[in-house]
């Protein structure tokens, strides 16, 4: 009798190895190893090769490709950040964490796509048919001609969206509660996932159906599962937030048909998801009382431009280390502006704890806002306030030089539109002006300090 081959897979990596260990070597994770069937080999003799193929046809780069049609759901923040709509025959994977809204979001959706008379097939493997039904009656769509179904068997779920005409949308609500029958392996594991995944993806491409797979997190907030599935899918989104928090913030990382880290903004309310329909009032805040350590930074997310206000807490350390507390920004770009501002401008800042935060939750990647976060922590420390309706944006280099940016027309029309009359940003004598609107001109840091010192004194400062 042959003896039945094994293999031992990491289920936070995908690495393979051929015993068991307590620690995976390859991501240094604990207990995530598990015994899994090893792959049929394509025969039994040594050396076996692939079976002969067909030659396919070869075309060159230059001629005419039709533009992907595009399924919109209706709600404007998810069909932005998909790229203008779900591609047909598309994969596109969604995570987040737990009780974040990635199945009302998606119930919503296909709620209005169901109105606008497409065929759409939700499928739960984590909840009862009467679990869904009730969550659509919370939401008031329950009279939607949404069709339901409660499967997990991947060979299941192919045959019910086979039947009758193929739909135009499928979720499976989740990718790691689906489980394939070859596979001799418990459901969630990296071989059932990368199996299910690639049957269900295999059918979006044949029939032309977009399918949403939703994915579980792990504890860092990525994806759970092999990153193959990552790149099997053509879209992935981020569901961002905090569960105690109203506002979630849907995010794309990786989209084969439109700009990556894009972004959608909702409110969660008891009727469920909502479209925030201007971020930037949102992410800058009031401005009607200013204090000291705050900014206004103009950012862009993907395409879409965005006003965000940084706030900084500096004090002097009663310890021998200070402390550097960051919320929404990198840690490693903080403590280069403070490197920065004390070693080119002679800004005494690094015996001094510094609190930074990025308001409204989002997380900011872009180094534009180098400058603003400057600005900031000059104002908390000089007890100054940077003047109400002043945005500021720009990258600061090691030499203390400021660096202009992208998109800098598009920041600055943004900034006139929520009525803001002043930019502080690189000099760049190309940056159109609008009416009404002033641009202040920075070469270095040291203009920067000098600036902010020429500011109203704000409240009184504890010494």
């Amino acid at each position: 009798m042959a003896k039945s081959l094994s293999q031992f897979v990491c289920q936070s990596c995908g690495a393979v190895s051929s015993k068991w260990a307590g620690r995976c070597d390859n991501c240094g994770e604990w207990n995530t190893i598990i015994e899994e069937s090893a792959p049929t080999p394509l025969s039994g003799a040594k050396g076996a090769s692939l079976p002969k193929g067909r030659p396919s046809r070869l075309v060159g780069l230059k001629g005419e490709s039709a533009a992907p049609a595009r399924i919109e759901t209706g709600i404007a923040e998810l069909d932005r950040v998909a790229g203008g709509g779900f591609v047909p025959g598309s994969g596109v994977l969604i995570g987040g964490d737990p009780g974040i809204g990635k199945s009302t979001l998606l119930l919503q959706a296909m709620a209005a796509l169901a109105n606008r008379g497409r065929r759409v097939i939700y499928v739960s493997g984590e909840e009862a048919i009467a679990q869904v039904r009730l969550r659509a009656e919370r939401l008031g769509i329950a009279e939607t001609s949404v069709l339901l179904a409660a499967e997990t068997n991947a060979a299941d779920i192919v045959a019910t969206l086979s039947e009758d005409e193929p739909p135009a949308i499928a979720v499976i609500d989740s990718i790691q509660t689906v489980w394939s029958p070859n596979i001799d392996a418990a459901p969630g594991t990296v071989s059932q996932l990368k199996a299910g995944s690639e049957a269900l993806i295999r059918f979006a491409k044949q029939k032309g159906t977009t399918i949403l797979l939703v994915g579980h997190v792990t504890k860092d907030g990525q994806i759970a599962g092999p990153k193959v599935i990552e790149h099997m899918v053509d879209t992935v989104l981020y569901f961002e937030g905090d569960r105690g928090h109203q506002y979630r913030i849907l995010r794309a990382v990786k989209n084969r048909f439109g700009p990556t880290d894009e972004i959608g903004v909702f409110e969660m309310s008891d009727g469920g998801l909502k479209e925030v329909a201007n971020p930037s009032r949102l992410f800058m805040g009031s401005g009607e009382h200013p204090t000291p350590g705050s900014a206004v930074f103009a950012g862009v997310e993907g395409t879409r431009p965005l006003l965000i206000e940084v706030q900084a807490l500096v004090s002097p350390s009663p310890f021998g280390n200070p402390r550097r507390t960051v919320v929404g920004w990198d840690a490693n770009r903080l403590a280069m502006v403070l490197a920065v501002l004390e070693a080119r401008a002679g800004v005494t800042i690094g015996n001094h704890d510094v609190y930074l935060n990025v308001a409204g939750g989002l997380k900011v990647k872009e180094t534009a806002a180098d400058l603003a976060v400057a600005a900031a922590l000059l104002s908390s420390l000089t007890g100054t306030i940077v003047p109400h309706g002043t945005t500021i944006f720009g990258e600061i280099a090691l030499s203390g030089a400021i660096r202009p940016v992208s998109l800098a027309e598009a920041r600055v029309k943004e900034a006139q539109k929520l009525g803001l009359k002043e930019a502080v940003t690189a000099a760049r004598p190309e940056l159109s002006c609008p009416k009404g609107f002033r641009i202040k001109p920075l070469e270095t840091i040291a203009d920067l300090v000098a600036w902010a010192a020429a500011q109203p004194k704000g409240l009184a400062r504890i010494a």
